[in-house]
């Protein structure tokens, strides 16, 4: 009957069906047993296919694409669009952020061009205005000059140079605001952010203990040094050391700055840079952009923190002043009986360094030595270098957020160099410049 045929039908795809699983299996068994009895260079097509399908499920999740439907169902022309489609959503959008940037890179080059202009026709109307200008002119027989009173179709009136000017400013303020208005829109970033992508990937890894404890190391040989001196009742002073042909070859003396000072400028240079000075204003409001178009920051010396923190704070003002040369003169403290204050004695350490130094062109390294040296003999090393530490602007600026500084404060290296407040040093300041001093007064 009808129904005993689509029974035999129905039994006898089963067991197609059970033939192929089980053709399927003992295939897989000879591939695997061929591959690992090494007679099978492939791997076995099960692995494979196996591999292939974790890495198609796992770009389906990172394409979000919407395959609900089975995919039997599908045409390979509706799966390529589908692809295609979830592709898009991920291009595009960086397409345009490209073709954005792009757009404002030639806005600035134009306004900095207008920019450019403006001061230029400032310029020359200010040379107008002063009576500078250069006109043609002829002398008659009698050798008097007589100035050629054709107008020069280059001068610009005043008036308009100054209606120009204001124009221009106000121009600049507008485009300023829309570039930051967009800027902060579209990349999520604000004027006068360092982003912190700017530093490379490698250097924000870096440990500074290996610093640390070599400045340990350093001020504990610093400090067994001292007590020795101490204890022999030997002070090492500078008098001592001026027959002495290289000058202040002592022990202790070379431990500071050979040991000491290297450990302090190390620690002190980790994660120091010197800001770019050279970077147009006009693109401060997409400062989050400057690292697809700068390498990275240029490293500082900590002498020129130390030269920095000495301007800021107008030291050689302060130096100069007649107040503090009459103190300096008649040993008067600067104000009435108090005792100088820590940035006092600081601003007039640097400027004696730079003062004895810089004649010299001495290195860096040499004028730090100094400072250290001035520090210790007057046992104010802590109290200085906590000076540079807590000025939040230095800090801020030149330092990178995963410096040491930036990180501790100096905490932790502050203890470490109190270690030595309590001990007396008599060093010698002008070691690298004494020989050369000698030379100049024997000429």
């Amino acid at each position: 009957s009808e129904e005993e045929k689509q029974e035999q039908i129905e039994v006898q795809k089963e067991k197609q069906r059970e033939l192929i699983l089980q053709l399927k299996t003992q295939l897989d068994d000879l591939e695997t047993f061929a591959y690992q009895e090494g007679s099978y260079d492939s791997l076995p097509q099960s692995v494979v296919m196996e591999r292939q399908r974790m890495i198609i499920n796992e770009l389906i999740k990172k394409l979000d694409m919407d395959l609900s439907e089975d995919v039997a169902t599908l045409s390979p022309e509706e799966l390529r669009q589908r692809v295609d489609a979830a592709i898009a959503q991920i291009v595009n959008p960086a397409r345009v952020k490209e073709q954005l940037v792009e757009q404002l890179k030639t806005q600035i080059r134009d306004l900095e061009m207008f920019i450019s202009f403006i001061q230029d026709e400032v310029g020359s109307s200010g040379k107008a205005e002063d009576g500078h200008c250069e006109c043609a002119g002829r002398k008659d027989g009698g050798g008097s000059y007589k100035a050629n009173t054709r107008p020069s179709g280059n001068r610009v009136n005043p008036e308009d140079a100054r209606r120009m000017r204001e124009t221009g400013l106000h121009l600049m303020r507008r485009m300023l605001a829309v570039l930051q208005i967009f800027a902060v829109s579209q990349f999520g970033c604000a004027t006068g952010q360092i982003p912190r992508t700017l530093w490379q990937k490698d250097q924000a890894n870096k440990d500074y203990s290996p610093l640390i404890k070599k400045l340990e190391l350093s001020v504990e040989r610093v400090r067994q040094l001292a007590m020795k001196h101490q204890q022999e009742d030997h002070v090492i002073s500078s008098s001592d050391l001026q027959d002495v042909p290289l000058g202040g070859r002592d022990e202790l003396t070379l431990a500071v700055r050979k040991e000491l000072t290297i450990a302090l400028r190390d620690l002190m240079a980790h994660g120091l840079y010197a800001s770019s000075q050279g970077m147009s204003l006009v693109l401060a409001p997409i400062a989050c952009l400057i690292p697809a178009f700068t390498s990275s920051p240029q490293t500082m010396h900590p002498w020129e923190l130390f030269v920095k923190y000495y301007n800021t704070k107008n030291g050689q003002a302060f130096v100069e002043s007649p107040a503090h040369k009459l103190s300096q003169s008649f040993a008067l403290p600067v104000t009435g009986g108090a005792a100088v204050t820590p940035k006092q004695s600081l601003l007039t350490a640097i400027h004696t360094v730079l003062t004895e130094h810089d004649p010299f062109k001495r290195s860096a390294d040499s004028e730090l030595k100094a400072l250290v040296c001035m520090a210790l003999n007057e046992q104010r090393l802590v109290s200085w270098v906590n000076l540079i530490c807590k000025s939040g602007a230095l800090v801020q600026s030149h330092y990178q957020p995963w410096s040491y500084m930036a990180n501790t404060g100096f905490e932790s290296a502050l203890n470490v160099l109190s270690r030595l407040s309590n001990l007396k040093f008599n060093l010698p300041v002008d070691l690298a410049v004494r020989q050369l001093k000698n030379i100049k007064d024997a000429f």
